[in-house]
């Protein structure tokens, strides 16, 4: 217990830092922006870099990592978009951002800094690969759900700006910073250009800041998105998020026998809390942004105990 202690308190209690410091107006709401978008362009994508040009991927199964996790992640965004529609009356549209909040959780400013706190280097790898598919699958599928959503709702697409939204989900993808790290990172390891000299030396002190100041940043943008109306829906959706999604991750995993330290690492994946990218698609498409914002709220609020659970758990149910 004292070692998940010395993971939990340590990764929120910064989160919590930068949320105080925003409170307290010692830095304003644009200094926040500044430091979440030098996180986000640079620090970040550069740590993903780093880790992918050195990262040993040996016995490490892509595959069988997206396949444990993306499953949960299908039937967590499945069932937080039936709770939604039947307990809530919500429409497709709602139903689906809803079901997005319920899955699609913060791997890249919580979970990255949160894997290497616990498990190091070796949880890396499989953290990476996750990050580096969650991106540019889900908002393509979002983009072909929401069209379906809008005829079940019946819509009316043709002022809604089809193909600039079209155009808007593929600039996100190709021109995210966090794909363009993957890249960078991929073509760096193809090369066999060693990961050493001046190079090196500037990505990895740019690197070695990111978990820091990613959990700051992640503090000090809560209080943009804060919690609003249907609150109830909310904190059904975190349920979903924080308890069944990784549930699941830690059924298939033992079902496949996934190797234990990326059965812990995906399990841990699946934990953090509901990340930004919901809450964009539902400004996006003029729905469900209260939903979202609750979401991310609450979940990275009970995620201070919910990550603290399946640390301590992980080991032990893993063992039967």
């Amino acid at each position: 217990m004292d070692k998940v202690a010395t993971i939990v308190f340590p990764v929120f209690g910064l989160i919590g830092v930068g949320y105080l410091i925003s409170w307290s107006r010692i830095l304003d709401d644009s200094r926040g922006e500044a430091l979440s978008d030098f996180v986000f362009v640079v620090a970040i994508p550069l740590l993903i870099l780093r880790i992918l040009a050195t990262a040993d991927f040996a016995g490490t199964s892509a595959w069988r990592l997206w396949l444990v996790f993306f499953s949960a992640f299908a039937l967590s965004w499945a069932l937080g978009t039936i709770l939604i529609r039947q307990l809530f009356a919500r429409d497709a549209r709602a139903g689906l951002v809803a079901g997005l909040a319920a899955s699609y959780g913060n791997t890249t400013l919580v979970g990255i800094p949160l894997v290497l706190a616990a498990y190091g280097t070796a949880g890396a790898v499989p953290m990476a690969l996750i990050v580096a598919v969650q991106l540019p699958a889900v908002m393509t599928v979002v983009a072909l759900l929401m069209r379906r959503a809008e005829r079940r709702d019946d819509v009316d697409t043709a002022d809604t700006g089809r193909p600039t939204i079209a155009a808007a989900v593929a600039k996100t993808v190709l021109f995210n910073p966090i794909v363009i790290g993957l890249a960078a990172g991929g073509l760096w390891r193809l090369s066999g250009v060693p990961f050493a000299g001046l190079p090196a030396d500037l990505i990895s002190r740019l690197a070695d800041v990111a978990g820091t100041l990613a959990l700051f940043a992640m503090g000090m943008s809560l209080r943009r998105y804060g919690v609003r109306r249907n609150v109830g829906a909310g904190l059904v959706l975190t349920l979903v998020k924080l308890l069944v999604m990784p549930a699941l991750v830690l059924l298939l995993a033992r079902a496949i026998d996934l190797p234990p330290v990326a059965a812990r690492v995906m399990v841990i994946a699946a934990a953090c809390p509901t990340g930004v990218t919901p809450f964009l698609v539902a400004g996006q498409f003029r729905t469900g942004e209260a939903l979202a914002s609750n979401t991310i709220t609450v979940s990275t609020i009970l995620a201070v105990a919910s990550v603290a659970f399946w640390l301590h758990a992980v080991d032990w149910l893993l063992a039967l």
